[in-house]
């Protein structure tokens, strides 16, 4: 074997022990990260009467939401609580449908389920996700469930708003991050389906995307999110019509 032989080979054992060095080091990061949060969930505290003001969820219910940009409308949203459950880790929770639609086209289809703690926050178990790309299901990115491969549970809205609260919404390693501030309390917003007001501001984020930064004001007079400002982008998704069970 000759010294240029070696020195290569060398080379190959030393980038293998820094990747494996790198791998080790990744996977106990991740595994302490994920033991900091341990959500304590006792399916008997929980309930699929979802009463929270500001995220009330009576089957039947429809929101539909617009996004605008530079005055076009972008983007649909339409959502629909289904008159069916979804148990998981033996919590039953409400099945939230979330259809997102580009250009008239059904771009992202989500099952989010839901379910209310008896503290009357409303916790998010995980969500199934249909990603479509002209017309074809092309994956399931996105999806995760609590118990299932590390993931766990988060709070989608809290029922006591405190300004300076953060918590997280889902916990799923590299997946799902999405965390939630409390900014402002008593805000006044207007839609084209109305003017609200007691309202909560919130600061959605996620340390997975740094382009991901958005106010959102949820209203107690329709139990639901009124309008959300992308920071990144400066669209505006408003409220353009809600059905009352």
């Amino acid at each position: 074997m000759n010294q240029r032989t070696k020195i290569f080979l060398g080379v190959i054992v030393l980038l293998l022990v820094v990747a494996g060095a790198t791998l080790f080091i990744l996977d106990n990061t991740t595994r302490s990260r994920a033991a900091e949060y341990n959500p304590q969930i006792n399916p008997a505290d929980f309930t699929t009467e979802i009463t929270n003001k500001y995220f009330a969820l009576p089957v039947g219910k429809k929101l539909t939401y617009e996004t605008t940009q530079q005055g076009r409308v972008t983007e649909r949203i339409e959502i629909e609580i289904l008159p069916e459950t979804m148990t998981i880790a033996g919590v039953e929770t409400v099945v939230y449908l979330d259809k997102e639609y580009k250009n008239g086209q059904l771009v992202e289809e989500t099952r989010d389920y839901l379910a209310q703690h008896k503290n009357g926050d409303v916790w998010y178990f995980g969500e199934d996700v249909n990603n479509y790309v002209n017309g074809i299901l092309l994956h399931h990115g996105g999806s995760f469930l609590h118990g299932k491969d590390g993931a766990k549970a988060g709070i989608w809205m809290k029922a006591e708003q405190r300004v300076g609260d953060s918590y997280r919404q889902e916990f799923y390693v590299g997946h799902a991050e999405d965390m939630r501030d409390t900014v402002a309390t008593g805000e006044t917003v207007t839609t084209k389906s109305g003017t609200y007001t007691d309202c909560v501001k919130v600061y959605d984020w996620t340390p997975l995307e740094k382009n991901s930064r958005e106010y959102k004001y949820h209203c107690p007079q329709i139990g639901a999110l009124a309008l959300t400002e992308d920071l990144e982008t400066g669209s505006r998704s408003e409220l353009v019509k809600v059905v009352q069970p």
